[in-house]
């Protein structure tokens, strides 16, 4: 190579034969050194790649519904009750706005088929609309889902707003019925298994199994404090009014609400199926819970904002009456707006529930109302919520 060198310095633009194969030889020995030196950066890199993508490779992770072993108890548990738990669509025309524009809107949730002539028990806030006592009423349709691939249209048979339950029925043969068991014989730590249809229809008869965490839990849900089992058997929207079983295969509970903040998981709860049962049965039979006060009103809050637009009071505007209701003995009338009620102020539905849970059927108070500006007193009769 110093020859080389020493030639190209001594002669300038002259090459002899030994020059040329020289020039080949070093270029071949030059690339040859270079190519083994990229081999070995490339090869480098190929391999951490390599380890990359085998680290990031995505986890095949089971579905809710295949996530339990086989043989296990909770697969015995989704085997017997699983037929028994319903999907439940319902839609409706809702007031949105403040006299009579609608909305449609559309809710999904879960029920269980308690009996084989087809009654089903689920959660109030799951088929609100289609209770005659709400203005909406009108417009609803309800459907029911069967795990089988049966779907049906189903009736509104009664509901319990305070207690957050609700029957409706549908007319079908051979149906599955679930098994109803004992809440007061629960103990903390013991297996649990949900069963429903969380964020809808799509994922109807969805599984998560945990265990029972807490008992006679006091949870205050809007305007309602109910008493409720809690659990860590993921609870979603959409299973509201499915089931929440023991481990032998029986509802202890109507799955209801779960805690939903940042950081926070494994807050579910449930209405204990003693607590559900005797209010079930009077719904089953009556329709309504028998001794509640009743007005015999359906209305709407009138807020702030809405006070201020139409330049009206706070209060209930009142969309319809009951026939025959002690709101319609005492002359109530549609486009009214009840602001008194037994010496207290109302400013929208939950302050008259308040108010009521004070009284009972046939009790008599005060109330003020406003009609075309005008403020009126009367007394109210609470007549039987129906």
């Amino acid at each position: 190579m110093a020859n080389f060198f020493r030639s190209l310095k001594a002669k300038p633009g002259k090459f002899s034969a030994a020059t040329f194969w020289t020039i080949i030889l070093s270029s071949f020995i030059s690339s040859l050194i270079t190519g083994i030196f990229l081999y070995q950066v490339f090869a480098e890199k190929l391999n951490k790649q390599m380890v990359l993508t085998e680290t990031i490779r995505p986890v095949q992770i089971p579905a809710t519904t295949t996530a339990l072993a086989k043989g296990s108890p909770a697969t015995a548990i989704a085997k017997k009750i699983g037929p028994a738990v319903v999907g439940i669509r319902m839609t409706y025309a809702n007031p949105q706005r403040f006299f009579s524009d609608f909305e449609q809107g559309q809710e999904e949730g879960s029920g269980v088929i308690i009996s084989r002539d087809g009654y089903i028990m689920t959660n109030y806030h799951v088929v609100q609309y289609a209770d005659p006592r709400n203005g909406a009423s009108r417009n609803v349709a309800l459907e029911v889902f069967l795990a089988d691939k049966r779907q049906a249209e189903a009736r509104y048979i009664g509901g319990d707003p305070r207690n957050d339950l609700a029957v409706i029925k549908v007319n079908l043969k051979n149906l599955p019925v679930a098994e109803l068991g004992d809440s007061s014989q629960l103990e903390v730590g013991e297996p649990a298994v949900a069963i429903g249809n969380p964020l809808g229809i799509e994922f109807a008869g969805s599984v998560t199994a945990g265990v029972i965490s807490a008992l006679n839990r006091t949870v205050s849900v809007e305007d309602r404090t109910l008493n409720l089992i809690q659990t860590d058997a993921a609870i979603n929207p959409g299973n509201s009014g499915g089931a929440l079983v023991n481990s032998r295969g029986q509802v202890i509970g109507i799955n209801t609400v779960k805690i939903s903040v940042p950081g926070v998981e494994g807050l579910g709860f449930a209405i204990p199926v003693n607590d559900a049962k005797p209010i079930i049965d009077q719904l089953i039979m009556f329709g309504y819970v028998k001794g509640r006060p009743a007005i015999g009103i359906a209305g709407k809050e009138i807020t702030e904002d809405i006070a201020r637009y139409y330049d009206l009071p706070l209060g209930i505007y009142i969309l319809s009456v009951v026939s025959g209701s002690g709101a319609a003995k005492a002359g109530i009338q549609r486009g009214d707006i009840l602001v008194s009620l037994a010496g207290k102020k109302v400013r929208g539905m939950k302050d008259l529930d308040l108010i009521k849970r004070d009284y009972k059927a046939g009790d008599t108070v005060d109330a003020v109302i406003i009609r075309n500006s005008v403020q009126r007193r009367i007394r109210i009769i609470f007549s039987e919520e129906r």
